[in-house]
């Protein structure tokens, strides 16, 4: 998790340090569902913070590929961490995804309705195949994770941070 810096200088590690953080890793800027996600985001906010928990952000792109949809969601105060390589995608076993989970009837059903919400597809930057995932990180150790067995997956942001066992010693 030292791995790669927020675009304030700061390592994942350093953002979780002390408390939860919501990590959600995006796959690239050109993927509707990764839009639609920053949207949610930005819906979820105040219940995620509310109950404690920071937000962050990961891509594998240059944050000159996404700062203009960070700012169009309303996030772009939010800590981002560009990891072109995927090292910290790899060291929270996001694995690349198969043909099932990229093209299957699931992206075929959500596909339009995230477009149909604003969510446009675009260039991909970056490996495509990658999947995405969600986690609460605190102190550097993982306490909930949600992988996407598809790239169309939804998770409830707000639901992972409101659900947090309590830190230990607490």
């Amino acid at each position: 998790m030292t791995e790669g810096l927020s675009h304030d200088g700061r390592s994942l590690l350093d953002l979780c340090r002390g408390r939860a953080v919501l990590v959600v890793f995006l796959r690239h800027s050109g993927c509707p569902f990764c839009h639609e996600a920053l949207a949610d985001l930005a819906r979820q906010r105040a219940a995620i913070e509310g109950a404690g928990v920071g937000i962050a952000i990961v891509h594998q792109g240059r944050e000159a590929d996404w700062g203009g949809l960070f700012s169009k969601y309303g996030v772009q105060d939010l800590p981002r961490v560009a990891d072109p390589d995927r090292r910290l995608y790899r060291a929270f076993e996001l694995r690349r995804g198969n043909l099932w989970q990229m093209f299957g009837p699931k992206i075929w059903w959500r596909a339009p309705m995230a477009i149909l919400r604003g969510a446009r597809p675009g260039r991909s930057v970056g490996d495509a195949f990658q999947m995405p995932g969600a986690f609460v990180v605190r102190d550097g150790e993982i306490i909930s994770a949600f992988r996407h067995r598809s790239q169309a997956d939804r998770p409830d942001y707000a639901g992972m941070a409101c659900e947090l066992p309590p830190p230990k010693g607490a």
